[in-house]
């Protein structure tokens, strides 16, 4: 009876052409990392975020993701490195990401279901005259070539038949002073099972009333800078989108991401309030509420984040050896301070 190796070393061979390796594991390459910026988490990570991978920052509003991913965006874009921000509900602000060391030279924003003429409006200057102050109005064709309406024997047509149409017995009945009867107005009341299911969040998290088309934009920018390659960091902001909103994007789009990821080199962060890329993602961490703190008596000086390490894949400890022991458990969380510009460096 032949051995499993010679079984196996058999069907190998007789796939080798449709399938090579058929039944040999891939072998997993370890992605390099690159430094955050802030010491405690690079510490708990064992370098900073790694590359050519998803990773998905979750958790509440002001829990410091968004801080998180500047500091990463600083840290590539000072490197000579394109970066790009695929904003879902258009709540990126510039001049926050300029003041925490991002080069906006070098940074792509991608901003969703916003006009065309919001965005004109945004990008001029206050101090430049609009167009239509610069280009003098257009001759206006009237009365005695300089009036706002017809000529009057244009205004005497239809006179007579308008007075007619007045003067008839049903118009003059419908304008009598009998005072006329209204329809009562019945408002629509909704039972307590009528209720949607999204009334108990806040309405803080349904900024936008339909995501759908501006999540469908995102998703499609996503696909294309993917593609095209040539970016760094690509950071997907869907913080503001309802979590129950979030999860319906289907489980082949974030594994699409994560293979387009791999092959591009291009480190994928996934902002949004609850986890939703599952497997996909090498890297999952969860943010915990901001605590403000108050160094003088009233004066808010910053806020102190904590992140928990929920998920890494393959982890990048420097230990090559197997102890014959069970080695102690590590600290899988990391807490950091942001201070206000008003209270300054200490």
């Amino acid at each position: 009876m032949p051995s499993a190796a010679a079984v196996r070393l058999q069907i190998e061979t007789g796939l080798a052409r449709r399938i090579p390796s058929a039944l040999t594991p891939r072998p997993h390459a370890m992605h390099p990392c690159a430094p955050t910026g802030i010491e405690s988490v690079d510490e708990l990570l064992h370098g900073g975020l790694p590359l050519g991978a998803l990773s998905e920052l979750t958790g509440p509003e002001c829990c410091g993701r968004t801080s998180l991913a500047l500091s990463f965006l600083a840290r590539m874009t000072n490197e000579g490195r394109v970066c790009a921000w695929i904003d879902v509900t258009d709540a990126f602000d510039p001049a926050s990401a300029a003041a925490a060391g991002v080069d906006l030279a070098r940074l792509l924003w991608v901003r969703c279901g916003v006009p065309p003429a919001a965005r004109r409006h945004a990008t001029e200057s206050p101090f430049t005259l609009p167009e239509k102050c610069l280009v003098p109005p257009a001759a206006k064709q009237g009365l005695h070539g300089g009036g706002f309406g017809p000529h009057p024997r244009t205004e005497v047509k239809g006179l007579s038949s308008a007075v007619s149409g007045l003067l008839r017995p049903e118009a003059l009945a419908a304008r009598c002073a009998e005072p006329q009867r209204r329809a009562p107005i019945v408002k629509e009341t909704l039972t307590p099972s009528m209720q949607p299911r999204a009334a108990s969040w806040p309405a803080s998290r349904f900024a936008p009333a339909r995501p759908w088309p501006r999540m469908e934009q995102a998703l499609r920018a996503a696909d294309l800078l993917l593609q095209a390659g040539g970016f760094a960091v690509i950071v997907l902001d869907m913080a503001g989108i309802a979590p129950e909103c979030a999860m319906r994007v289907p489980m082949a789009t974030w594994f699409r991401y994560r293979a387009a990821a791999e092959r591009t080199q291009a480190s994928f962060l996934l902002l949004t309030q609850a986890p939703c890329a599952k497997s996909s993602a090498e890297l999952l961490l969860r943010f915990e509420p901001g605590s403000s703190k108050n160094d003088e008596a009233t004066v808010f000086t910053g806020i102190e984040h904590r992140v928990e390490l929920e998920r890494q894949r393959f982890s990048h400890a420097p230990m090559h050896t197997i102890p014959l022991r069970k080695p102690p458990q590590r600290e899988t969380g990391a807490s950091w301070r942001s201070r206000t510009t008003w209270a300054g460096a200490r």
